[in-house]
């Protein structure tokens, strides 16, 4: 091997990428960035004050939103500053220990997201099928344990993936093709054989985004069966007019990102623009 692809990781650094051949307007594009950023951090926080001041929205619908705004805001956090660094300050570099942290926390919380996303498809489920036993069903503490499972299965999936990448040796023109870390994109900037990295990643994005997705769609099923059900049309309108918000998150949430996830993996000649485009909205949107 080279010099270059003997280069130990160590003392490597990637470089991040903004919008190819768009290099002298970044500073204008920096603009609709920032203001998605300000609304999202500032959106979710109101909503988190909202929940906690009035008593009347301590149930389960409005734990869940919390729980899922808590995660939008650290999904934001996660990625705001070496996105706005290349577009504010053209600050590319990266160190490897900071990109694989990022790798960690964006991988971990898109699956936390996506849990939460399926605990609230199960609570309109639970709500439209036995509402009178709603409140009894989804008590606090039995909601408390719920998202502390899907955490600490998050972590327990996610943890490995920073080691997996930081045993490999990196080369030194290591452009990356995103203004943040991405583990299916940064392995692959490795010098040796990932094929343990590209198949337990793959294992974890289908024991968590896949399996949810799947189980989201299950209770959608059950939903509808339910809500055809109901005899009367006013009635089952207003059934599932609880869910449409609901159902907008997650379209908004799996189809950029298990977009992006098949171009990375399976795409040979996808067009940059669209697969940088896939990579702001799966990350920008869903929290704003």
């Amino acid at each position: 091997m080279s010099a270059v692809n003997n280069t130990k990781f160590n003392s490597a650094v990637f470089l991040l990428t903004g919008i190819p051949g768009q290099e002298e307007v970044h500073l204008w594009i920096s603009v609709p960035f920032c203001l998605m950023y300000v609304i999202s951090i500032a959106g979710n926080s109101v909503i988190l004050f909202i929940i906690k001041t009035y008593p009347s929205l301590h149930e389960p619908m409005y734990i869940f939103l919390s729980m899922l705004a808590v995660t939008d805001l650290g999904l934001s956090i996660a990625t705001m500053l070496t996105t706005l660094g290349i577009f504010l300050f053209n600050v590319r570099e990266i160190s490897l220990n900071a990109c694989f942290a990022q790798v960690f926390f964006i991988d971990l919380l898109q699956c936390t997201e996506s849990s939460m996303l399926l605990l609230m498809a199960f609570d309109r489920f639970v709500a439209i099928r036995d509402p009178l036993r709603y409140a009894s069903i989804l008590t606090p503490q039995r909601i408390t344990r719920m998202g502390l499972v899907f955490m600490l299965k998050g972590v327990a999936l996610i943890f490995p993936l920073p080691f997996l990448l930081k045993r490999f040796q990196y080369c030194r023109t290591n452009v990356l093709s995103h203004s943040y870390c991405l583990h299916q994109e940064v392995m692959k900037m490795a010098c040796s054989d990932i094929t343990v990295n590209s198949i337990y990643g793959l294992s974890v994005a289908l024991l968590t985004v896949g399996l949810d997705s799947l189980l989201i769609f299950l209770s959608y099923v059950m939903i509808l069966k339910t809500v055809l059900s109901i005899a009367s049309p006013m009635e089952c309108l207003r059934a599932l007019n609880t869910c449409v918000s609901h159902l907008c998150a997650v379209l908004l949430f799996y189809t950029p990102i298990i977009g992006l996830s098949v171009i990375h993996r399976f795409g040979k000649g996808p067009s940059p623009l669209l697969q940088i485009l896939l990579g702001y909205i799966y990350l920008l949107v869903p929290p704003l």
